[in-house]
This record gives structure tokens, sequence and C-alpha cells, in this order.
């Protein structure tokens, strides 16, 4: 039931001088969209009566079936406290419908509307906890993205080291006022680059508040003067952004259901096929936790990034997934190899639809991997029948190519444009001549 009624939002709108709503959507590849209206278009915008051009979003339609309509998720209504405070901006999260009124398939928070009520109908509830890393560089004389910094502080260092501290203050300040719950925030390993945590909510409101929070930290960035970019690698030799994934079920009541007590590991059987469910489908997956050519070079060994499929009920860090030590209501897992360019409708979609596939078939969990699997020899990880997660996108690709599960999570549509754009891009990138090819080979041959 909407906390909201369109009485409530059309009293905000004429309390809070608001005189721009932006309806918002974001296409399959995760980027943000939006339609801007006036608050004089309200009445119709509240009517499920705003229309697009769908054909002009990449991944969406042709142009012979480009009439597509915004329906506002009336919670998701937030005033933008960086604008000004007189006619101020508003906005809603929007779902994509079709001119027959049914959902737009190729909608990316359709598809984890869809995955949440599957869970639902089996009296689950998955609870999200995302932690977003980013970077902060400069811009240069024409205010274009640069990947320079003036800062060299580390993990957890505090100002006059960590130069941005007022920055992320800022965004984590602007982000309270918009009803986020954030849990930490702290510089992170590499230079200019930081961390927002945020508490645990359901899956779709974590998805929003995703894409929420990198618009609000690349808009509050850039009144600094700075860039905020959640490129996962975009300097080579250090740490690349990952965005670690959080994650338990609970029932309709709040329990924790991956919580047990009697278990030597205090989880429960639902834990460990969640996970086994994960683990299996993990290959596939991949092309949504780390979606670009760039994200590859964030998992080569040497940078944190775990790249074995495997668990720990440890502090391992070397897992796809681990156990942090808080049990009880705080039991949860986390799974470490997604970046911060990820789609989160439909990652996390994923995630929880290969969840609930390993506790529907009851998926044995392989054996948890103790120590720092980064320097066990290959020959050690073949005995424990440990494989890696694709190297490449050519490799993600391939493992994603033609998998069942993947088209019946995702649907027909977004499977097949998703696919096609990830062929494209990885060709492009396979055509380009490098500076380092240059610098080794065109002096030697």
């Amino acid at each position: 039931m909407s906390k909201y009624s369109k009485e409530d939002i059309m009293r905000m709108v004429e309390d809070e001088d608001v005189e721009f709503i932006r309806l918002q959507f974001t296409d399959i590849f995760g980027m943000l969209k939006n339609v801007a209206i006036t608050a004089g278009q309200l009445e119709k915008a509240l009517d499920n009566r705003c229309m697009f051009d769908g054909s002009a979003i990449e991944g969406f339609v042709r142009i012979d079936e480009s009439d597509m309509y915004l329906y506002p998720d009336l919670d998701t209504f937030e005033v933008f406290p960086w604008r000004p405070q007189q006619g101020k901006v508003a906005r809603f999260i929007c779902d994509v419908y079709n001119p027959n009124g049914t959902p737009f398939s190729g909608d990316p928070r359709y598809v984890l509307k869809r995955a949440v009520k599957r869970a639902q109908d089996m009296g689950y509830v998955l609870n999200v906890g995302p932690e977003c890393e980013f970077f902060l560089f400069h811009t240069d004389e024409e205010g274009r993205p640069t990947t320079s910094t003036h800062e060299m502080a580390g993990y957890f260092d505090v100002s006059p080291i960590d130069l941005a501290e007022n920055v992320r203050r800022d965004i984590v300040l602007n982000l309270e006022e918009m009803g986020f719950q954030v849990e930490a925030s702290h510089h992170e390993i590499a230079p200019a680059q930081h961390e927002i945590d945020f508490q645990y909510t359901d899956a779709l409101r974590a998805a929003d508040n995703i894409m929420t929070f990198k618009m609000a930290a690349k808009t509050i960035a850039k009144r600094h003067g700075l860039h905020a970019t959640f490129m996962p690698k975009p300097r080579e030799g250090m740490n690349g952004s990952g965005m670690h994934i959080n994650m338990s079920l609970s029932d309709k009541e709040g329990r924790n259901l991956f919580a047990d007590d009697q278990d030597a590991l205090r989880l429960s059987r639902d834990a460990y096929y969640f996970m086994a469910g994960i683990l299996r489908h993990m290959k596939a997956m991949t092309i949504l936790t780390n979606p670009l050519v760039n994200s590859y070079k964030r998992l080569i060994p040497g940078f944190d990034a775990p790249i074995y499929i495997a668990w720990s009920p440890t502090s391992n860090r070397s897992s796809l997934i681990r156990i942090p030590s808080p049990r009880g209501e705080s039991t949860r897992i986390e799974l470490r190899c997604p970046d911060s360019a990820m789609n989160p409708y439909l990652a996390l979609a994923a995630c929880l639809s290969a969840g609930l596939d390993g506790i529907e078939k009851k998926i044995g969990l392989p054996a948890c991997v103790e120590g720092n699997m980064f320097t066990m020899e290959p020959e050690e990880l073949r005995e424990r029948n440990v494989e890696r997660i694709p190297e490449t996108l050519g490799d993600a690709i391939e493992a994603y190519n033609g998998d069942s599960f993947m088209k019946e999570v995702l649907g027909e549509h977004i499977y097949t444009k998703y696919l096609e754009a990830k062929e494209q891009e990885w060709r492009d990138f396979r055509a380009q001549v490098t500076d380092w090819e240059v610098s080794q080979y065109l002096y030697k041959y």
C-alpha cells in the first residue's frame, strides 16, 4: 500500500513550492533518464498520462512502436535539497508501461519487481545493503572530467589528508535530507576513492536508492568543482570501485531467515541454499554485476577484488561470498564482485532469482574455502574445484549467451537487447589500437 495518495502529492507540491517534477526511469544499461514537467502538469502525470518516445532510448523499442507511458511510483516522491529553495525541483521514479496498460518488458525496474513478487509468493523478502564506491576527480578548464587528483589519502584517512571530506559530507547530508539511512562513509584505499554505505532496505527501494545516490553524488561533486565517477577502474595500478551487495532474506514479519543459532556457523538452510544458487549461476550473472569492458580491469588479481567462485564463513575477502561476523538478526551474506557500473535493478533481480533457485532446488553448497585464495597455487585451487568468474567481457558474454536461466530472469526483450549491445561493445573494444600497443610494437616491428 502506498504511503502517499495523489492528494498528498498535490498538497506537498503546493506546500513546498515545487515548480518542476522529474519523471525518472532507468534504461537497461543503468543510465538514469527523465522527462521534466511543470507543476501544472502534475495531475496528468499522477493519472499515468505522461508519454515519451521509447525508440529514443537505447535498448527499448523500435521507432514503429515508440509510444511509452510513465507511471510514477508515489512512494518515491522527493524534493531535491540541492536545488533552489524557491521554485523547487522534485522527482518520481517511474515504471514504464505500454499504451495498452501492460508493464513494458524492457523496463529494468519491472524485471526486479517481478523477481520480488516471486520471492513474496514463496514467503520471502530480500533485504539489501549496498556499499557504494566511487572516485572524485578534478575537471579541466572546460569542465570536462579528468582522472587527476591532488590528494594522496588512503583507507579511512581524514582531513586534511582526505581533501574531499567536505564533499562526501555534503553528499551524505543531502541524501539524509531525502530520507536515506546512511550507515557509514569514509575514504577508500585508492587516492580520491570514497565509499558510502546504506542501511538495509527491501530490494526495490535499495535499487532506487542506488540510482538516486549516483545522481546526487555527481550533482553535488559538480557543485564542488569535481567529477564523481562510478567507472570501475579509472586508473591503472590502483584499486577499482566495487559495489558489494549485502543480502538477507526475511519473512513478512521481518524475521531474518538466514539466522539459525542451532547451526555450527549459525546459518540457516535457506542461507546455504541461497549462496549455492548464486555460486551456480555466477558466471552467467557476471555480465550484469560487472557490465563493462573496464569492469574486468578491476578484477585483475592484486587489487583486492574477488575472482574465485567460492564462499567463506570468515572475514576472508578473497572469497566471492563472505559471511560478515554479525549474527542473529544481522546475519547476511556479502557478494563482493559487483562494481559500481552495474544496473542495480537487473543485478539484484539476478541475485534474488539465483538465490531462490538454490532454495527451490535445494542446491548443495560447495565446501567453504579458508585462506587467501589470491596466494594459492592454481593446482591447489583445482584440487578444491574452485573456478573463477569470467576474465573479460568476452568471457562474460560467452557465459551469458544461451543461458536459459538468465533469459527467464530478464525476459526475452532485455536478454536479447543486452546481449546485442555487449557483443557490439566487445567488438568495438577489440578493434581499438591502444597507446600500449603502439609503444610496445611500433619500433620493434
